[in-house]
């Protein structure tokens, strides 16, 4: 079953203006099917192939010469070279939507990019499905349900259990790309660490407590999570800093691109462990902020996505910059309605008056508003951010 993704708006249109447009995004996140499906006529190449691989790598015009445009190149950073070759093609030919690139790692990737294809490529990029394209092609979303499958589009195409889709996700996908990224001599102190960063979603990323733990160095941890986030594994929400007369917290919090993949290594099993496990409230948080990103990101947005708090312990989870206004985000766990839950809100409201009214996510059906604060539930989160 072919999901529609968000994104293929966008794609189609920047295909119009661009010579060269690059998909990036984690494995599995659908970037192939939707270079495909958008563009069935399009010649293909998948540099995964190891013969394909070599002929790039050993000769590139010869690779050109069989591998015409229109073309979609998939996994382009095995062969990052390339981007040099494509600069000079595109600027012979003063055309548009002549290769459609696709790649699952940022370092090499951004790296030749902004050498090669600096104002010649549009980028995109593709994280797994969200709760609208589910909902859109009559997936029912449940809380529980939504958090322990996750969102890789193979789970639902498929029909896969969701704890050993992550597990193999795990083992075959993240491992390989990091044995590819940099030489990690010990991968069992990395896998520790991986889940230790899924029992610390949604908090301060403190890697000194973290190394203290496991006993790796700190620099060391700094590493594997740009590694990971090269990956498109994890990624950093930073906070929203202004002069609010308090002193705030500086350092970003951790979340995972998807939750699914956070359910196996917290050994989450069933659906029914998640609203027992105490990281419950986490997990939801997960789940809504990379629903915000994902939004933001389909439509070919910057995130503008911050978080505020500050050292007396008042926070906000999303801090949503919409031109000059603050749009101050709480998200509760919680599925009934009680007011006092977006006290958060109201006290960034007090302290600056760059916020505009406020919005708490939960699990609750009930939609409530005040002159203040609008309690959503968690399925409509996309509303705010379009």
């Amino acid at each position: 079953m072919l999901i529609t993704r968000t994104i293929q708006k966008e794609l189609v249109d920047l295909m119009l203006h661009y010579p060269v447009v690059t998909i990036t995004g984690p494995r599995q996140s659908g970037k192939t099917t939707l270079a495909r499906m958008t563009y069935p006529d399009y010649h293909y190449c998948n540099l995964e192939n190891p013969e394909i691989r070599n002929l790039a790598m050993e000769d590139p015009n010869a690779f050109f010469r069989q591998f015409r445009t229109p073309l979609i190149i998939d996994e382009i950073q095995r062969v990052p070279a390339l981007l040099s070759f494509i600069q000079g093609l595109v600027d012979e030919r003063h055309d548009h939507g002549l290769y459609l690139l696709t790649g699952s790692q940022q370092f090499s990737m951004n790296e030749a990019i902004t050498q090669s294809l600096a104002g010649r490529t549009a980028l995109l990029t593709l994280l797994p499905l969200s709760m609208v394209e589910l909902s859109d092609a009559g997936f029912v979303i449940d809380r529980d349900q939504i958090i322990h499958t996750g969102f890789l589009p193979g789970i639902y195409d498929k029909g896969l259990d969701p704890f050993k889709a992550n597990r193999n996700y795990f083992q075959t996908y993240v491992e390989r790309d990091l044995k590819q990224l940099s030489h990690i001599r010990n991968l069992t102190n990395f896998e520790r660490f991986m889940r230790v960063l899924a029992g610390r979603i949604g908090q301060i990323l403190n890697l000194s407590s973290i190394s203290n733990d496991l006993g790796v160095s700190s620099t060391t941890l700094s590493e594997w999570v740009s590694l990971l986030e090269a990956s498109f594994i994890v990624f950093r929400i930073y906070p929203y800093y202004e002069n609010f007369g308090k002193r705030q917290i500086k350092s970003p919090k951790l979340y995972f691109s998807d939750t699914g993949l956070v359910s196996y290594l917290l050994g989450i099993e069933t659906p029914e462990q998640v609203s027992r496990d105490p990281l419950i409230g986490n997990l939801f948080e997960n789940l809504v902020v990379v629903e915000a990103l994902k939004t933001r990101l389909n439509r070919g947005m910057d995130p503008a996505i911050y978080f505020f708090r500050d050292n007396n312990g008042n926070e906000v989870d999303i801090i949503y910059k919409k031109h000059q206004d603050l749009i101050p985000i709480e998200i509760k766990s919680a599925m009934t309605y009680q007011r006092k839950l977006a006290k958060g809100i109201e006290f960034f409201q007090r302290i600056t008056k760059k916020a505009s009214n406020g919005y708490l996510i939960y699990a609750g059906e009930m939609h409530v508003s005040n002159s203040t604060v609008e309690f959503i539930n968690f399925k409509d989160t996309w509303k705010i951010f379009t």
